[in-house]
Protein backbone atom coordinates (compact mmCIF):
# COMPACT_ATOMS: atom_id res chain seq x y z
CA UNK A 1 0.00 0.00 0.00
CA UNK A 2 1.18 3.48 -0.82
CA UNK A 3 1.40 6.16 2.19
CA UNK A 4 -0.91 8.65 0.02
CA UNK A 5 -2.67 9.91 3.60
CA UNK A 6 0.81 11.31 4.77
CA UNK A 7 0.85 13.72 2.08
CA UNK A 8 -2.52 15.42 2.79
CA UNK A 9 -1.63 16.40 6.34
CA UNK A 10 1.58 17.82 5.33
CA UNK A 11 -0.78 20.20 2.49
CA UNK A 12 -3.07 20.66 5.72
CA UNK A 13 -0.52 21.61 7.98
CA UNK A 14 0.98 24.36 5.42
CA UNK A 15 -2.52 25.55 5.98
CA UNK A 16 -2.77 25.95 9.18
CA UNK A 17 0.59 27.34 9.41
CA UNK A 18 -0.46 30.23 6.83
CA UNK A 19 -3.34 30.43 8.43
CA UNK A 20 -1.71 31.59 11.85
CA UNK A 21 0.84 33.72 10.26
CA UNK A 22 -1.65 35.42 8.43
CA UNK A 23 -3.25 36.01 11.55
CA UNK A 24 -0.30 37.05 13.02
CA UNK A 25 -0.15 39.28 10.61
CA UNK A 26 -3.31 40.38 10.88
CA UNK A 27 -2.88 40.94 14.55
CA UNK A 28 0.20 43.05 14.09
CA UNK A 29 -1.17 45.37 11.39
CA UNK A 30 -4.50 45.91 13.79
CA UNK A 31 -1.99 47.07 16.48
CA UNK A 32 0.15 49.43 14.52
CA UNK A 33 -2.92 51.15 12.54
CA UNK A 34 -4.39 51.69 16.51
CA UNK A 35 -1.20 52.82 17.69
CA UNK A 36 -1.14 55.12 14.53
CA UNK A 37 -4.59 56.44 15.64
CA UNK A 38 -3.17 56.85 19.15
CA UNK A 39 -0.23 58.88 18.31
CA UNK A 40 -2.32 61.01 16.17
CA UNK A 41 -4.97 61.84 18.93
CA UNK A 42 -2.01 62.54 21.26
CA UNK A 43 -0.23 64.77 18.89
CA UNK A 44 -3.86 66.18 18.22
CA UNK A 45 -4.17 66.89 22.15
CA UNK A 46 -0.71 68.29 22.41
CA UNK A 47 -1.49 71.31 19.81
CA UNK A 48 -4.64 71.93 21.50
CA UNK A 49 -2.87 71.86 24.99
CA UNK A 50 0.31 74.22 23.71
CA UNK A 51 -2.64 76.28 21.89
CA UNK A 52 -4.91 77.03 25.13
CA UNK A 53 -1.32 77.52 27.38
CA UNK A 54 -0.31 80.70 24.94
CA UNK A 55 -3.65 82.07 24.37
CA UNK A 56 -3.92 82.02 28.02
CA UNK A 57 -0.46 83.63 28.64
CA UNK A 58 -1.79 86.46 26.55
CA UNK A 59 -4.90 87.07 28.24
CA UNK A 60 -2.77 87.12 31.67
CA UNK A 61 -0.51 89.94 30.27
CA UNK A 62 -3.04 91.61 28.37
CA UNK A 63 -5.29 91.32 31.85
CA UNK A 64 -2.13 93.02 33.69
CA UNK A 65 -1.76 95.72 31.22
CA UNK A 66 -5.56 96.79 31.13
CA UNK A 67 -4.83 99.15 34.00
CA UNK A 68 -1.73 101.34 31.81
CA UNK A 69 -4.15 101.72 29.14
CA UNK A 70 -6.46 103.36 31.43
CA UNK A 71 -3.95 105.84 32.61
CA UNK A 72 -2.94 106.09 29.59
CA UNK A 73 -6.57 107.21 28.48
CA UNK A 74 -6.47 109.29 31.89
CA UNK A 75 -3.06 111.09 30.91
CA UNK A 76 -4.61 112.27 27.27
CA UNK A 77 -7.60 113.38 28.73
CA UNK A 78 -5.76 115.71 30.93
CA UNK A 79 -3.52 117.24 27.84
CA UNK A 80 -6.55 117.74 25.82
CA UNK A 81 -7.26 120.04 29.12
CA UNK A 82 -3.70 121.13 29.15
CA UNK A 83 -3.03 120.69 32.79
CA UNK A 84 0.60 120.23 32.83
CA UNK A 85 0.91 119.10 36.24
CA UNK A 86 -1.93 116.17 35.75
CA UNK A 87 -0.04 115.22 32.27
CA UNK A 88 2.93 114.48 34.11
CA UNK A 89 1.86 112.89 36.66
CA UNK A 90 -0.43 110.92 34.42
CA UNK A 91 2.95 109.98 32.83
CA UNK A 92 4.82 109.23 34.90
CA UNK A 93 1.43 107.20 37.07
CA UNK A 94 1.33 105.05 33.31
CA UNK A 95 5.16 104.26 33.40
CA UNK A 96 5.07 102.95 37.10
CA UNK A 97 2.13 100.76 35.91
CA UNK A 98 3.60 99.21 32.89
CA UNK A 99 6.95 98.89 34.55
CA UNK A 100 5.50 96.88 37.28
CA UNK A 101 3.42 94.92 34.81
CA UNK A 102 6.47 94.03 33.08
CA UNK A 103 8.42 92.91 36.78
CA UNK A 104 5.56 90.65 37.44
CA UNK A 105 6.23 89.24 34.45
CA UNK A 106 9.74 88.55 34.88
CA UNK A 107 11.31 91.28 32.69
CA UNK A 108 14.70 92.60 34.91
CA UNK A 109 16.42 95.30 33.25
CA UNK A 110 20.21 94.78 31.97
CA UNK A 111 22.84 96.30 33.90
CA UNK A 112 25.12 98.51 33.13
CA UNK A 113 27.56 99.25 35.75
CA UNK A 114 30.54 98.39 35.36
CA UNK A 115 32.68 96.80 32.23
CA UNK A 116 31.44 95.85 28.53
CA UNK A 117 29.93 92.49 28.57
CA UNK A 118 28.93 91.40 24.46
CA UNK A 119 26.07 88.78 25.77
CA UNK A 120 24.14 91.30 27.04
CA UNK A 121 25.09 94.59 25.81
CA UNK A 122 25.81 96.12 22.22
CA UNK A 123 28.39 98.55 21.86
CA UNK A 124 27.32 101.26 19.78
CA UNK A 125 30.87 103.33 19.61
CA UNK A 126 33.95 103.52 21.74
CA UNK A 127 34.84 106.82 23.30
CA UNK A 128 37.83 107.69 24.46
CA UNK A 129 37.39 108.68 28.42
CA UNK A 130 38.92 108.93 31.55
CA UNK A 131 36.94 106.14 32.90
CA UNK A 132 38.59 102.26 32.57
CA UNK A 133 39.22 100.74 29.51
CA UNK A 134 36.29 98.44 28.42
CA UNK A 135 33.74 100.22 31.00
CA UNK A 136 30.01 101.77 30.09
CA UNK A 137 30.04 105.07 30.01
CA UNK A 138 26.99 106.01 28.57
CA UNK A 139 23.66 104.15 28.24
CA UNK A 140 21.81 105.14 24.89
CA UNK A 141 19.22 102.39 25.19
CA UNK A 142 17.97 100.24 28.16
CA UNK A 143 18.67 96.55 27.42
CA UNK A 144 16.37 93.55 28.95
CA UNK A 145 15.46 90.02 30.55
CA UNK A 146 12.83 87.61 30.42
CA UNK A 147 14.44 84.85 32.80
CA UNK A 148 17.54 83.96 31.22
CA UNK A 149 16.47 85.08 27.54
CA UNK A 150 18.20 88.63 26.41
CA UNK A 151 15.05 90.00 24.78
CA UNK A 152 17.05 93.27 24.08
CA UNK A 153 20.66 93.96 25.00
CA UNK A 154 21.58 97.38 26.52
CA UNK A 155 22.75 99.74 23.52
CA UNK A 156 26.02 101.32 25.50
CA UNK A 157 28.60 103.86 24.97
CA UNK A 158 32.27 102.03 25.97
CA UNK A 159 35.25 103.39 27.09
CA UNK A 160 38.53 103.83 24.76
CA UNK A 161 41.67 104.65 25.56
CA UNK A 162 42.39 108.05 26.46
CA UNK A 163 43.17 110.87 24.04
CA UNK A 164 46.90 111.19 23.32
CA UNK A 165 47.85 114.65 24.85
CA UNK A 166 48.53 117.26 22.36
CA UNK A 167 44.73 116.94 20.61
CA UNK A 168 44.61 116.10 16.98
CA UNK A 169 46.88 113.40 15.16
CA UNK A 170 45.92 114.46 11.99
CA UNK A 171 47.98 117.60 12.09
Amino acid sequence: MVDEPQAEPKVEDADDELSAVTRERDDYLDRLQRLKAEFDNYRKRAARDQELLVTRAHERLVKELLPVLDDLERALEAAAQHEEAKLEEGVSLVHRELRDALTREGLEEIETDGGFDPHVHEALLSQPSDAAEGSVIEVVQKGYRLGDRVLRPARVVVAGPKEAPGGDRDQ
